[in-house]
């Protein structure tokens, strides 16, 4: 699982070299728990000197414990595309929204450092969902969770966050943790203060702003989400009554519907749900957001690559932090087999998303 080097990046006034498992400042080891750990607690301190941040200690030595598989209980991460390495980006980068929120607004709309650390925590296991029990023989990958795996979160959450002395927020993570899938209309997410709503969008600004900012989120589109959306029953979806509903044909076919998707679906989440939260980002780095800047620059390629038919382009393949020795071309296998077995439905019908 070591580093390995992309293409050379332009961002600001010189160039630099972004790695494949490295944030968007090139700064922070995103396949690291300790480099990403110690990142967090480094501005958190700055935020707060002299608070306690144990609890925060303490999730990112359980979320080692959990996706390692090495939790009683769990079988560890086996997704190739919300893998360990999406879980730290994203809560690095809810790190720096609550950064730099709390860097702009005065008390009382100031989070502070225990509703910061719950964010945290929830940062953590807002894909804890995908994670397998031990002894599951219906399911032979996290991704067959994909529909409700937001669901199973919020009930990781409600049992765990006791363990660690944190029983009385428990019911706000369960309802935050929705503000990072689609299983719940925002609308109905229950919380009572404006500040745990606004942890929530900042929540799920990160989720998205920090998978799109990949500097591989083309290529892990393709060659991941796609087998992600195949086993969790998205690709191809069944209508009932033998019916089966093509949404992504390939993953080439996903990467074709991803620029409609970003500019109806996720911009509309940053923008107008979540009240452009990305902003805060801003105030951590001077007035300069890396995170919008990365993901416009993968949007417009994608849409050169789309214009041009220039697929090959998109040849990187970087490291995959699951528990498995070889995630990708397993979950292909399994992949593989879920298309043979829907071949035999007496219809199958063809559908964009």
């Amino acid at each position: 699982m070591g580093a390995q080097v992309a293409d050379i990046q332009g961002s600001g006034s010189a160039p630099q070299v972004r790695r494949f498992d490295y944030d968007v400042t090139n700064t922070v080891n995103v396949s690291s728990i300790s480099a990403v750990r110690d990142e967090t607690e480094d501005l958190f301190i700055d935020l707060w000197p002299g608070a306690s941040l144990d609890e925060l200690w303490l999730a990112f030595h359980d979320f080692e414990r959990l996706f390692e598989g090495k939790m009683p209980g769990y079988e560890g991460c086996d997704t190739v595309y919300h893998d360990i390495q999406h879980t730290l980006d994203m809560t690095l980068a809810m790190a720096r929204l609550v950064t730099g929120y709390e860097c702009t607004v005065e008390a009382p709309e100031q989070l502070g450092p225990d509703r910061s650390v719950l964010g945290i925590i929830c940062a953590l296991f807002h894909d804890s969902g995908y994670i397998r029990d031990s002894g599951d023989d219906r399911h032979r990958n996290g991704a067959e969770y994909t529909m409700w795996h937001v669901s199973r979160s919020a009930e990781f959450l409600r049992t765990y966050l006791p363990r660690i002395g944190l029983r009385d927020s428990a019911n706000i993570a369960v309802e935050m943790v929705h503000f990072t899938g689609y299983e719940k209309k925002f609308a109905d997410i229950r919380l009572d203060d404006p500040l745990d709503s606004m942890t929530g969008h900042l929540l799920g600004t990160a989720d998205l702003i920090a998978q799109m900012a990949d500097r591989c989120y083309l290529e892990k589109c393709r060659d991941r989400l796609y087998l992600e959306f195949v086993l969790g029953g998205i690709a191809i979806e069944d209508e009932g009554n033998g019916l089966q509903r093509v949404r992504y044909q390939s993953g080439i076919d996903l990467l074709l519907q991803t620029p409609t998707f970003y500019k109806t679906i996720v911009k509309k989440r940053l923008d107008v749900d979540f009240d452009k939260a990305f902003r805060y980002i801003e105030a951590v780095y001077n007035g300069r957001n890396p995170y919008l800047e990365f993901i416009e620059r993968n949007i417009a390629y994608l849409e050169h690559v789309i214009e041009t038919g220039e697929w090959p382009a998109l040849r990187r393949s970087p490291p995959c932090f699951t528990v498995n020795d070889n995630p990708v071309l397993e979950a292909n296998a399994l992949v593989n087999q879920r298309i043979l077995a829907l071949r035999g439905s007496p219809v199958l019908s063809e559908a964009s998303a």
